[in-house]
């Protein structure tokens, strides 16, 4: 076969290939019936919304286990020897919301690994092709692709802690606000946290999801909101939960409470975005000076040079 044939093939296969992930993708992102179609069914009791799956519910981790499962752990267990930092990993895996162990991160670190080392390892080769670098040069990248890609995906666990984060704190005045109306429309802190739980969705109605669990397995619901506010790290939560507990242990108008939190927290929310916009504003001078500025300019002066160039003779 000639260059020209060989080449041919190679883009079919590497067409096909692409193909097929496109379909894969395009598959798993397509949406349940069930969540298309219970949503315009909520007001029958007997339906409940199910819960939207999450982006780990669709990882290739277990795939890659089942072909080379022995592999990757011996490489997980060896990371966690060098990196250590259990606690703090299992810590950032619940406040990211992810039904991951430590164990199974470790084995993701590794793939993600794996992949910045396929990654180097194709660059030395096109390096070796060209005959650039030596054989050292070429094994310490991919070492260190290895390495950036480990980090990397602890990296991308902060930015997933950080994230849901924010979506918690951007669903809580409406989730406040839902209590506080089941409140006062005469229902007790369980059934409305239970109404509230089971017409919302979120982050925020996953952790109330996990309180509203704890209460039901007898657990006292004062206990139950210190629990999480301990377990969380947002101080408009970590209020937000002791104030349930007080006014719960205390007798202390709950209604009252919750609209109150809900106020402040909108108006913090008011505060950092004029706080976020003080600090662009300077950002935003940057394009204004460095680019409209200088065509305007050009635009206004570059006719009279023009012009005074076909003039002096």
């Amino acid at each position: 076969m000639t260059a020209a044939w060989w080449g041919a093939l190679l883009g079919l296969l590497a067409a096909a290939g692409l193909l097929l992930v496109v379909a894969r993708v395009a598959a798993i992102r397509r949406p349940q019936l069930a969540i298309r179609v219970l949503p315009y069914l909520q007001d029958l009791p007997a339906f409940e919304r199910p819960r939207t799956p999450t982006a780990s519910a669709y990882s290739p981790l277990p795939a890659a286990v089942a072909v080379f499962g022995p592999l990757l752990r011996s490489l997980a267990g060896g990371v966690e020897r060098v990196l250590g930092g259990a606690a703090s990993v299992r810590r950032r895996l619940d406040r990211a919301g992810l039904a991951l162990t430590v164990a199974d991160f470790r084995v993701q670190q590794v793939v993600w690994g794996l992949t910045g080392f396929g990654l180097a390892a194709g660059w030395a080769l096109v390096g070796t092709l060209t005959g650039d670098g030596g054989v050292v040069t070429r094994v310490l990248l991919c070492l260190v692709g290895f390495a950036v890609g480990v980090i990397w995906r602890d990296h991308h666990l902060t930015g997933q802690v950080r994230d849901r984060e924010r979506q918690i704190v951007r669903e809580f005045p409406t989730v406040a606000e839902l209590l506080a109306l089941a409140v006062a429309a005469g229902e007790g802190p369980v059934a409305a946290l239970d109404r509230v739980v089971r017409r919302s969705g979120g982050e925020l109605s996953r952790d109330l999801a996990v309180v509203l669990a704890d209460v039901r397995t007898g657990q006292p619901v004062g206990d139950a909101f210190d629990r999480w506010a301990a377990s969380t790290t947002q101080p408009i939560v970590a209020r937000f939960a002791q104030g349930i507990a007080v006014a719960v242990e205390r007798g202390t108008p709950l209604a009252d409470v919750l609209h109150a939190q809900a106020a402040d927290v909108r108006e913090a929310g008011r505060r950092e975005l004029i706080e976020v916009a003080a600090r662009k504003e300077v950002l935003m001078l940057v394009p204004v000076v460095f680019l409209v500025l200088p065509v305007t300019v050009f635009f206004a002066f570059w006719p009279g040079v023009v012009g005074l160039s076909l003039t002096v003779p």
